[in-house]
């Protein structure tokens, strides 16, 4: 690593290089019939600090990722070879740090059983991982350490409280428009890309990044030196009216649940 070279996430010379997103998503040549999805992956520089946090976070971002419902086949043959060897080498605590709480169950199949789990991720744990992936893409991309904030939206949970799924899809639709003539970038798109919007009247941009064909997360970035703009909507939603939001015509309709009400849930395999 050379001299003076900061970490994407902080002011720190780096030490080493980080991939972003973790490398440990994509698949091995041995589990893929030979492909080589691991090349010319993202790598941005980092501090030992930094390094240390996101090492943590890698293997349980893997286990969380690849086997929902809706990925596509390179996420679930993920699933069913590094991953599965991942959960039987810890004897199921990985599953533990994924899940504050899961149930099993088995569904029948011709060749056998297949085992789902339903369960409530480690939410807040989830959010700080893709907030490093944000902020590595914007070095990457960018060619600098942002300063401001960040604000994470996972796009492929599903909550008990409807007007929570019926928000989040009002965000991807208006993130689709948004993005519509916006180049996906990665060389290795069926586990990941991603794509930055151009940034709006109040100095707010983007980025949307996918994995394994299904899974969407959307994160906003507030440069430090814009202030935070006021939406009556967002404001009439998060103090629990009902608020309606129209987009191209559709009505959304929101009713932010309680704190305690709230309760994310994702599906593996």
């Amino acid at each position: 690593m050379k001299k003076n070279i900061k970490c994407y996430m902080c002011d720190s010379d780096a030490v080493s290089s980080e991939h972003v997103p973790p490398k440990c998503l994509f698949p091995e040549s041995k589990d893929v019939e030979g492909e080589n999805y691991r090349k010319h992956l993202i790598t941005v520089p980092s501090c030992e600090i930094h390094n240390s946090a996101k090492s943590k976070d890698d293997e349980f971002l893997m286990i969380s990722l690849a086997g929902i419902i809706g990925n596509n086949s390179i996420g679930y043959l993920h699933k069913f070879t590094k991953v599965n060897r991942a959960i039987r080498r810890t004897a199921n605590r990985l599953l533990d740090k994924a899940f504050t709480s899961r149930k099993h169950y088995y569904l029948k199949r011709d060749n056998g059983f297949l085992e789902v789990i339903w369960g409530t991720p480690d939410h807040e744990r989830l959010i700080s991982c893709f907030e490093h992936i944000a902020y590595g893409l914007h070095y990457y991309h960018l060619g600098k350490c942002f300063k401001g904030k960040v604000n994470v939206l996972l796009g492929y949970l599903h909550s008990e409280d409807e007007g929570n799924n019926t928000f989040v899809q009002y965000i991807k639709d208006r993130a689709a428009i948004d993005l519509k003539d916006i180049p996906e970038y990665g060389e290795n798109r069926d586990i990941f890309y991603y794509q930055f919007s151009d940034p709006d009247d109040n100095g707010i941009y983007m980025v949307h990044m996918r994995f394994y064909g299904g899974i969407d997360i959307y994160a906003s970035f507030l440069p430090e030196d814009k202030p935070k703009p006021f939406d009556l909507g967002i404001e009439l939603m998060n103090a629990g009216i009902e608020t309606v939001f129209v987009l191209d015509g559709k009505e959304y309709r929101v009713k932010k649940a309680n704190k305690s009400e709230e309760k994310n849930e994702s599906e593996n395999l």
